[in-house]
């Protein structure tokens, strides 16, 4: 008990030892596959999964640490999995440079979305982002030189400075790596000087400009977060599915990264990641293996966000917190006892 309690101060004091550790568990996942412990099939679908979860961190970033919602995550990560599929496979520019640009052009057009926020808000602005996404939807049916159209468009997966050709496996491992990287970014971000500011324009933008903050720059930031993470997504995406079509990139997916974060926990990095595996693996891994179930994710999401929002309002996540205090609780009457 007192060994667990020492662990668990530890993580707790060295957050970022925390997501390298959950970084090392995630990256057991192929090892297991192989070994015939996990299908394998696992590795498809848990990669798809940490995919969503960094688009729906940058969610969470413009939502529960800002105050601003979009329903046009889809249409950004679809059009930066498009750029970087026609600069890598039609242009053969190295995957570093496509990603960059991938990220890059999806970005500006973000902080333009970011410039009307402030002129609308609420409903008007969820409504404003999605016409945007709509609008790239039709563009990807429509621009066949360069999305190929209904037919989509192919890719391969990525090449790391002309010299490193990864699989399956490999890529898998550079998605960990990624999602890592923006989850220690994010809680380095949220916890310091920027997430200050954006924690107090959401709860006030009146008491937010009293005390300094720049509502102009905090919103573009905030709309530049989330649009960067979901390019990040998007790139990844097409080099690990290795197919994009526009059927993807609906109003679907944007309402996933929702409920992602609703369900998983606004403000919560590890809720974040929750909700990805509930809201898109639990229907692959699970429900699907249940007959008359496979086509029920939609039923399943809607209970879960009626059933988190009566209960848990945090988010699942805060299931974890109950467990912690049951367990400091049992270990402190474990001491006293002794």
């Amino acid at each position: 008990m007192k060994n667990m309690t020492k662990q668990m101060n530890i993580l707790k004091r060295y957050p970022i030892l925390g997501f390298v550790l959950f970084g090392l568990l995630l990256a057991s996942i192929p090892p297991l596959a192989s070994a015939g412990i996990l299908k394998n099939g696992y590795v498809t679908t848990i990669g798809g999964t940490l995919i969503y979860a960094i688009a729906a961190i940058g969610l969470n970033v413009l939502l529960g640490w800002s105050g601003l919602i979009s329903l046009g995550t889809a249409g950004f990560m679809g059009l930066a999995a498009y750029i970087s599929a026609y600069l890598t496979m039609d242009l053969n520019l190295p995957f570093e440079l496509a990603m960059f640009l991938a990220i890059l052009l999806p970005t500006l057009l973000g902080v333009l979305v970011g410039l009307v926020s402030l002129k609308i808000e609420g409903l008007y602005l969820a409504i404003a982002t999605l016409a945007v996404s709509e609008v790239l939807r039709k563009t990807f049916e429509e621009l066949v030189p360069f999305t190929g159209g209904f037919s989509g468009k192919s890719a391969n997966y990525p090449t790391l400075f002309g010299l490193f050709e990864l699989d399956r496996t490999t890529t898998y491992y550079f998605i960990v790596f990624v999602l890592v990287v923006v989850m220690i970014l994010t809680y380095n971000m949220m916890n310091g000087r920027l997430g200050r500011a954006l924690n107090s324009m959401r709860g006030s933008e009146a008491a937010a400009q009293a005390m300094g903050v720049n509502l102009l720059t905090h919103r573009l930031i905030a709309f530049a977060l989330a649009t960067i993470f979901a390019s990040v997504a998007g790139v990844l995406y097409v080099h690990f599915i290795k197919f994009s079509y526009p059927t993807t990139w609906v109003l679907k997916m944007s309402l996933d990264f929702l409920a992602i974060i609703i369900i998983g926990g606004l403000r919560s990095i590890y809720g974040t990641v929750l909700g990805a595996f509930i809201v898109t693996a639990v229907p692959d891994l699970f429900l699907k293996q249940i007959p008359y179930f496979d086509n029920l994710s939609y039923v399943l999401n809607g209970l879960l966000i009626i059933v988190v929002i009566i209960f848990y309002p945090n988010g699942l996540v805060g299931i974890g917190y109950d467990v912690k205090k049951l367990f400091y609780k049992l270990t402190k009457r474990g001491t006293k006892n002794e």
